[in-house]
């Protein structure tokens, strides 16, 4: 099922005597989903990303743009007529019912010529939970389940009832860092193998750019950037893109453009070709220095982190906004730790350069 929302926008009024105006949580939104793919929702807490997943769903009314299934207009559609799946942070399973009662409780609420037969609804519901490998809890109630488990069984009892979109809030966030990993591959396998038009909501971007065929990231309810995961990372729109998406964190450099080349700390580091002169934010990936002796940025050496098959540079320079700025390398090339200095050479392609007043990104390309 192909989603296109065009042009959302979702107001709430002020409360309270100081706050005069609306506040703005989703503005002029607009996005295309194409048909059987995942899209991640992401952005820092408070972007809007939920509130667009519930005008999605039809819990929230938009102010303004529409909503479209499959050419489809369900602006105004009430949310049990859209064929939308819910699973929400908290699951929001019914203690007092079994498993088998759980992922059958929507069937039982279809009523008319949608409603199956209780053979039928039994066949689905133990379809469903082989797909997500729970059959062998069917008996069993939430308390008695594990944070994955019962995660399972929330999706099971959104999929029971064969949606032609499946919404995900948040849903591994109540889960640890193993069992998040393990769930994130499994909503993925699920969502292969249905074919499911997906939006999935985080503020993760690891779990965003690990699972899904795109990505769209928010900020304060606007759309900054969409694309392929990959795609986004490579190519950042603007600061705020390059600074959310990946870990560690980019370095961020105040730096200067001057007669074609990019100056950090009044240093020549990097050659970027026609780009006017003009003061400028670098952006350079952990992964986008090269050890080089005498190369053109010299830092101040704090310390060496072995990590197998990589080696993480902590050190320092003056330009640089955080206090400490991270380089990886290969664990193959020797770094002296006693030194007190440390000396990089960049590469052009992991290298940005970001407009100083307006955060958007300058292309370059490397002499």
């Amino acid at each position: 099922m192909k989603i296109i929302l065009q042009n959302l926008t979702k107001r709430f009024p002020a409360r309270g005597k100081k706050n005069q105006g609306d506040v703005i949580a989703v503005d002029n939104f607009s996005c295309e989903i194409p048909d059987g793919e995942l899209i991640a929702l992401l952005g820092p807490s408070g972007c809007g990303k939920s509130t667009t997943l519930n005008m999605i769903c039809g819990l929230e009314a938009p102010t303004e743009g529409q909503i479209f299934f499959g050419g489809e207009d369900v602006t105004l559609l009430p949310p049990e007529l859209r064929g939308v799946g819910m699973v929400f942070q908290n699951y929001a399973l019914y203690p007092h019912l079994t498993v088998l009662q759980n992922i059958r409780f929507p069937l039982e609420n279809l009523k008319g010529k949608d409603r199956p037969s209780k053979e039928e609804m039994n066949r689905r519901v133990m379809e469903t939970a082989k797909l997500v490998q729970i059959e062998d809890l069917m008996d069993r109630k939430p308390r008695e389940l594990s944070g994955g488990q019962q995660q399972r069984v929330a999706i099971a009892r959104a999929l029971v009832k064969m949606p032609r979109v499946l919404l995900l809030d948040e849903p591994l966030s109540n889960l640890d860092a193993r069992l998040r990993l393990q769930t994130r591959e499994e909503i993925r396998k699920i969502q292969k193998k249905t074919g499911i038009t997906t939006v999935f909501v985080t503020h993760d971007q690891d779990e965003a750019m690990s699972i899904s065929d795109r990505i769209a990231v928010m900020r304060q309810g606007v759309l900054m950037q969409s694309g392929k995961p990959q795609d986004v990372y490579d190519q950042p729109a603007n600061l705020f893109v390059a600074r959310f998406l990946g870990t560690p964190p980019i370095n961020v450099f105040e730096g200067e453009v001057k007669g074609g080349r990019l100056l950090i700390g009044g240093e020549a580091v990097l050659s970027v070709g026609s780009v006017p002169d003009q003061p400028v934010w670098a952006g350079i990936r952990p992964e986008g220095f090269i050890l080089q002796e005498g190369g053109p940025l010299r830092c101040e050496l704090s310390r060496v982190e072995v990590m197998g098959r990589d080696v993480s540079i902590l050190s320092a320079h003056k330009s640089c906004t955080g206090q400490t700025m991270r380089a990886i390398i290969s664990a193959d090339q020797p770094v002296d730790a006693g030194s007190g200095t440390v000396c990089f050479a960049l590469k052009p392609h992991k290298t940005f350069l970001f407009h100083r007043e307006t955060g958007a990104r300058i292309p370059f390309n490397a002499r």
